[in-house]
């Protein structure tokens, strides 16, 4: 029990390093914009390796696409205010990571699964803190009974629909702006954009990772806005 202790002790001390020095790494990274033409079309590689949550594509549009997302249970980590996206993504992950091995109430281990996602609520100006939800996809065969932990939150979804921009590289402060306003922009004048507002108003967007941090090449990426099917102007489902 000690050995496998340390050993666990030793994992989660070399994967911390990992991940610190990959947001220096990531610091002089390019993340690539997507254009129009390809903004989509890419199956996360990672999903064809961890499990990741079903959805439909109902509507390609030009730069973005519309899902709609069956029920799914995710855990997530109380409020992180900070000014960076980066680093509340790494706060909050640390903590899903401590949480998938096994440091919930049933000491259970949860399989990894993608994507890692962040919420971000902006803040009022550039200098401020926003706030982060950052939440881990709980596996089908955890979804049941998720094993509940100090500082994290079952959330429970029910079936609900997004507008979605897929971009490459490393997620950077710098860039994942500018993919949100792209995503917004596509969606401007569409009955999608408009349902958006309805539900969320300006400014709130959440980030989708697919990727671990050890990986360099194929990194798939996504801004993704929720929006509610009755907040349509006319069915187009």
């Amino acid at each position: 029990m000690k050995k496998d202790s340390t050993t666990m002790a030793v994992r989660l001390s070399m994967f911390k390093l990992v991940f610190a020095l990959m947001s220096l790494f990531s610091v002089s990274t390019h993340s690539s914009i997507a254009t129009d033409k390809d903004a989509l079309q890419i199956y996360p590689p990672t999903c064809t390796r961890i499990e990741c949550p079903n959805f439909k594509t109902i509507h390609v549009g030009n730069g973005f696409e519309i899902r709609r997302y069956n029920s799914s249970v995710w855990i997530t980590t109380s409020p992180i205010q900070d000014i960076s996206l980066v680093q509340a993504t790494r706060t909050g992950f640390l903590r899903l990571f401590d949480y998938i091995q096994g440091k919930n109430k049933y000491k259970q281990t949860i399989e990894m699964t993608g994507p890692v996602i962040t919420e971000i609520l902006p803040s009022d100006g550039p200098f401020c803190e926003s706030t982060f939800n950052v939440s881990f996809y709980v596996p089908k065969e955890n979804q049941a009974d998720p094993p509940p932990a100090e500082g994290l939150q079952v959330q429970r979804w029910k079936p609900r629909y997004l507008a979605a921009r897929q971009f490459s590289g490393f997620v950077e402060d710098s860039s994942v702006g500018k993919e949100a306003a792209a995503l917004k922009s596509s969606l401007e004048g569409t009955v999608w954009g408009d349902a958006i507002q309805k539900n969320v108003g300006d400014g709130v967007y959440t980030v989708a990772q697919y990727n671990s941090p050890f990986e360099f090449e194929n990194r798939v990426n996504e801004i993704w806005m929720m929006f509610h099917v009755e907040d349509l102007s006319f069915s187009a489902l």
